[in-house]
């Protein structure tokens, strides 16, 4: 694929100056699921006014970024105020907002920092997810009718499930509360940084293993990125041990094709209602 090429994800997470002050955004339809957009497409969209505003001061890439979810996205026009913080030596703080039609959709706070001089070195107690090699995983493209119907964001990337995980598609989930696939974007679209900011929520909510389907509103969402990915195909896993009070937790973690933890994340989201 040639570097210049604009793909689908670089396309719809795309942000312009506004004379103004913040950024103009075209949130794009096709990454919604349930009753909105997907929280990760959202945060890449935040993310990337973010890169836009930090960028120029050496800063372009995501460290850490927490975000609180305050009402439904939709396809259309979106603009994101960013206020930087703090500028440092090597990191730079600010805080950014999307915003529809007036109203806050979400509310984030960013570290930035350039992962090509923090260096590459990613060390890490944690085991990656043992996934049969891609061809051998189940495509997202056989999920049932009406998950595609709910989620028409999974036609945005690939998704390849391990076999053992998929139980939940048929009415038999496993009750373990995990969930691990391969993950690449459409066009073959090499991960980045933003785009692990999508990724981290990606894959159909873990509840799914629980035996309750549906979708699960983001509440809020912290994720750490680590290293600039290697090219090549992502292993994503998603797990959960808490279900209280209507809630659950989700961490993910992104493992990249040289088999580093390049990744992670915590959500808390609302239980599915069906």
């Amino acid at each position: 694929m040639s570097e210049t090429t604009e793909t689908e994800f670089d396309a719809q997470t795309a942000v312009v100056a506004r004379p103004e002050g913040g950024y103009a955004a075209e949130l794009a339809p096709g990454w919604s699921v349930g009753g909105g957009l997907n929280g990760g497409y959202q945060l890449a969209v935040v993310g990337q006014a973010l890169r836009a505003a930090l960028g120029p001061l050496g800063k372009p890439d995501p460290i850490s970024i927490s975000a609180y979810y305050l009402s439904a996205a939709v396809g259309g026009a979106a603009t994101v105020e960013v206020d930087v913080r703090r500028d440092g030596g090597s990191l730079a703080t600010a805080a950014a907002e999307l915003r529809q039609s007036g109203e806050a959709r979400i509310t984030a706070l960013a570290t930035y920092g350039d992962l090509a001089t923090l260096g590459d070195d990613v060390r890490t107690t944690a085991e990656q997810p043992e996934l049969p090699p891609v061809e051998e995983c189940v495509p997202g493209s056989l999920a049932p009718e009406e998950v595609r119907r709910m989620a028409p964001l999974m036609d945005r990337f690939d998704m390849r499930f391990h076999p053992d995980q998929v139980g939940w598609v048929v009415g038999q989930p496993s009750g373990k509360g995990e969930l691990s696939a391969w993950f690449r974007l459409a066009g073959e679209r090499e991960p980045d940084p933003i785009s692990l900011l999508l990724v981290v929520d990606a894959l159909p909510p873990v509840t799914f293993d629980l035996g309750m389907p549906g979708w699960a509103p983001t509440l809020e969402l912290t994720a750490h990125v680590r290293a600039v990915p290697a090219p090549g195909w992502l292993k994503v896993r998603h797990a959960t041990r808490n279900l209280a009070g209507g809630m659950f937790e989700e961490d993910c973690e992104v493992w990249d094709s040289a088999g580093r933890l390049v990744a992670q994340s915590r959500q808390l989201a609302r239980q599915p209602r069906g």
